[in-house]
């Protein structure tokens, strides 16, 4: 009688990855880990994790300073290294950082050679932006309801109140720039100052008020994420050949375009 195969083991994707927590967590380590897992399944549950670059495993680094980043290590590990400065029991900042760099690694930003670089990285920021600020504001949701503490059902409030202090001042800085009326005009005025890399306060005006929005109103879209920088060049191009990068990228993976359709469409390239 032949033996039987062993089963095949799936591969693991960005939601089923083990995580791992590194720095200076101290006595809070184990609650992190609570919170970090609780934060990931907010963001990715019931996403297509289309990606053919997702890592195998996270570490979660708690640093005492310096920006939250990903870190861009080179020892040919498929690791995803996500580095977080948190405050002690800050779970919502926690969770809101590490929301925004599990954007990134989502963006496929995680392997040695994805740098950042003007002058469509605010497309990225302001996506994976959004990105948090819609996990958390399923997170809060979720902790009201079912919290990963006992007892602890009211700080899903807290969550929610820290998420809309975000929305709402990202919001007005939309309507100062002018984004909330005419996004072409926007983006002709004050291309310059949108182009610098990193998350400035143009990607964070688009982050609340066309990001999240498309997020909300068609959940599917989040999958598109998965579709960025699959190409040589990454965010260097410019912005138009960078959104047809995207549109072919969906289409290579099966993935929902309307985001890319939909920023083509809002800047006057569509």
């Amino acid at each position: 009688m032949e033996e039987s195969s062993p089963p095949i083991e799936p591969a693991p994707t960005l939601l089923s990855a083990p995580i791992e927590l590194a720095g200076k967590w101290g006595d809070a380590q184990g609650a992190a880990q609570t919170v970090v897992e609780r934060a990931r399944q907010a963001c990715l549950e019931g996403v297509r994790l289309l990606s053919d670059r997702q890592p195998t495993r996270l570490r979660v680094d708690e640093h005492h300073s310096g920006p939250p980043a990903v870190w861009l290590h080179d020892d040919g590990s498929t690791m995803a290294w996500i580095i977080v400065d948190v405050g002690e029991l800050d779970w919502s900042r926690l969770a809101y950082q590490f929301g925004h760099e599990l954007g990134h690694v989502m963006s496929n930003s995680w392997q040695p050679h994805a740098f950042p670089a003007a002058p469509c990285q605010w497309v990225e920021e302001g996506l994976v932006e959004a990105f948090s600020l819609r996990g958390l504001g399923r997170l809060a949701e979720r902790w009201k309801r079912d919290p990963p503490f006992a007892g602890d059902n009211a700080f899903g409030d807290k969550i929610a109140d820290y998420r809309r202090a975000v929305v709402d001042k990202y919001s007005a800085w939309a309507e100062q720039q002018g984004l909330s009326r005419d996004p072409a005009a926007w983006f002709a005025t004050h291309r310059q100052e949108i182009e610098r890399p990193l998350l400035n306060p143009f990607a964070q005006a688009a982050a609340a008020t066309v990001f999240l929005v498309e997020y909300e109103q068609h959940p599917s879209c989040v999958e598109a994420l998965g579709a960025l920088n699959r190409w040589p060049g990454r965010s260097g191009l410019t912005i138009e050949p960078y959104l047809q990068q995207w549109e072919a990228s969906c289409l290579e993976l099966k993935a929902d375009p309307r985001l890319p359709h939909r920023l083509k469409a809002a800047l006057g390239y569509g």
